[in-house]
């Protein structure tokens, strides 16, 4: 079954349009080439308020399967997607960004510093990403072959949670 994504990237210069965003794209060559499909992209300032609303607008209303975010979940005081993610949460899933930075750990002592999390809201699974297209590509090429079977089971498509 295919996944519905939304692909969410917070920065405040590509917003302003002073550069260019090269996450989203890197996003959604990966979900397209799994066969998904790509069913919204915003690019939204590192607003809080913003992102949490954006974020809990496509669950609520069950746009998305799964939310992608890119960008803000370093250690600058504007990087602020992991709180707006939390600000929506109905559930953790911990292992999604702890399986994203012990990978990211194999080519950069830096992933550490990663304060990504993945919660769940309704039925929609959402994803902090790293801003960089590299370390996009890396962390969700790493995840995205297991994250079928968590949003089947999620959105009610399996009950069968003994198979692989």
């Amino acid at each position: 079954m295919s996944i519905r994504v939304a692909i969410i990237t917070s920065s405040d210069t590509g917003y302003r349009g002073e550069r260019e965003d090269l996450s989203q794209p890197a996003v959604r060559e990966i979900v397209e080439a799994a066969g998904d499909t790509v069913v919204s992209a915003a690019l939204l300032p590192d607003n809080r308020k913003m992102l949490a609303e954006k974020m809990k607008t496509i669950a609520d209303w069950k746009e998305a399967d799964l939310i992608l975010t890119t960008g803000g979940t370093g250690f600058s005081p504007r990087d602020i997607t992991p709180e707006a993610t939390m600000d929506i949460a109905e559930r953790l899933v911990p292992g999604i960004p702890e399986a994203m930075r012990a990978y990211s750990l194999q080519f950069t002592g830096r992933a550490m510093l990663s304060r990504a999390v993945s919660v769940i809201r309704k039925q929609t699974l959402i994803v902090n990403l790293p801003g960089s297209p590299k370390a996009v590509k890396e962390c969700l090429e790493s995840i995205y072959p297991q994250l079928q079977h968590g949003i089947d089971i999620l959105t009610g498509k399996t009950g069968d949670c003994g198979r692989k």
